[in-house]
């Protein structure tokens, strides 16, 4: 017992000191000292947790309660719960904005674009499991498409919205059929290339893009005389659209293209020798996934009438795709959850700048430890 306890003392101890000194000369004495002592606080809280739930007293305060409840009722009525849960979660989205200051209905507002993409890329990572690190090119291409329509032609909005996610899934073909040999490591790397490529011809192309000026002046959404300019309104006109994509995804899950997709995640091989046409099929997912995307992007143009090619670079496809990971891959309500917590949660720890990269290493550690397939995901 004396060899285990100083053990732990050495790694609760000895390593917060060690990164401490180690952060010295970059956040000065004080914040060194704050982070030993975060670092040891709470590595000895874990530890403590951790040991308290090895012993029989803790496990009996935990499985006592379940004598006396009927758990089995709550296993019986699982579906009505989960969509009970789902339309609280709902209103609570819907009254939300009326309480809340321009400034985190902006949040919710981006938090809500994200979700949507993320719905999208889900359906090429999570449900068919193609690693597609370039998903921002299509958001891009949705983009651009409605500002060089709307500036060049004086194109609305609502016709404007079709004919991206249109050019957009057009793009998610070209690809699909580039990559229907591809699968790892390698379809990664084109899809890599592909946003390279696209953000290289976004910034360049200056007669058509205007280049890393960008593009401005893009047209609001309006409704008759009615024109979308606050933060509220695109609230909940992007909450429609991701209401709407997730309607129609799940709808698709349920159908034999959705199962199709999952049977190509869980063994290609497999699937195309039961009769699954895997090129079909995984050019679909490339199509629908970019369609949303381009919808995404058409929404993003209109609501800050102005877009650059800094905002659909390769950072901003890994961002998206951590959503969709943090969440659970392949589970639809996941992607939105993810979306949602990467988009609020830098938000609200924007006061603790020095520990915030800190706190999401923790997380991402703890996360990859007990929940490797997501917060939402099913396991393996």
């Amino acid at each position: 017992m004396t060899a285990i306890l100083k053990t732990r003392l050495k790694q609760f101890l000895l390593l917060p000191l060690w990164f401490a000194l180690l952060a010295w000369p970059l956040m000065g004495g004080a914040g060194a000292a704050q982070l030993a002592m975060t670092l040891i606080l709470g590595g000895l809280s874990v530890w403590g947790i951790w040991s308290l739930s090895r012993t029989a007293g803790f496990k009996n305060i935990i499985v006592a309660p379940t004598r006396l409840f009927p758990l089995h009722f709550l296993r019986r009525r699982g579906d009505f719960f989960k969509k009970a849960l789902t339309g609280c979660g709902g209103v609570i989205l819907i009254i939300l904005p009326l309480f809340l200051n321009n400034y985190y209905i902006d949040i919710l507002s981006l938090a809500a674009l994200y979700a949507l993409l993320a719905i999208g890329l889900n359906i090429t990572v999570g449900y068919t499991g193609l690693l597609d690190l370039g998903y921002a090119a299509f958001y891009g291409v949705g983009a651009y498409t409605y500002a060089i329509l709307s500036t060049g032609f004086g194109l609305s909005f609502w016709l404007g919205l079709p004919l991206g996610a249109a050019v957009a899934a057009c793009f998610g073909l070209i690809l699909g059929l580039i990559t229907l040999r591809l699968r790892g490591d390698y379809l990664a790397i084109i899809t890599l290339g592909f946003v390279q490529i696209t953000y290289l011809c976004l910034n360049n192309w200056d007669t058509v893009t205007q280049g890393p000026n960008g593009m401005m002046q893009i047209g609001r959404p309006a409704l008759g005389s009615f024109v979308f300019r606050t933060p509220i309104h695109f609230y909940y006109l992007i909450s429609v659209f991701v209401v709407l994509a997730a309607v129609a995804v799940h709808r698709l899950m349920q159908s034999q293209i959705g199962r199709a997709w999952i049977a190509i995640r869980e063994d290609e091989v497999a699937a195309e020798a039961m009769g699954i046409d895997t090129t079909r099929i995984k050019t679909l997912a490339f199509v629908l996934g970019a369609a949303i995307a381009g919808v995404a992007g058409v929404l993003f143009s209109a609501r800050y009438t102005f877009i650059s090619p800094e905002s659909f670079t390769f950072l901003e496809s890994v961002r998206i795709l951590s959503m969709v990971v943090l969440g659970g891959m392949g589970s639809l309500p996941g992607a939105i959850l993810g979306a949602f917590l990467l988009t609020v949660l830098p938000e609200i720890l924007r006061g603790l700048t020095n520990y915030r990269m800190l706190i999401f290493g923790i997380a991402l550690v703890v996360m990859m430890v007990f929940r490797p397939q997501g917060l939402l995901g099913k396991r393996s």
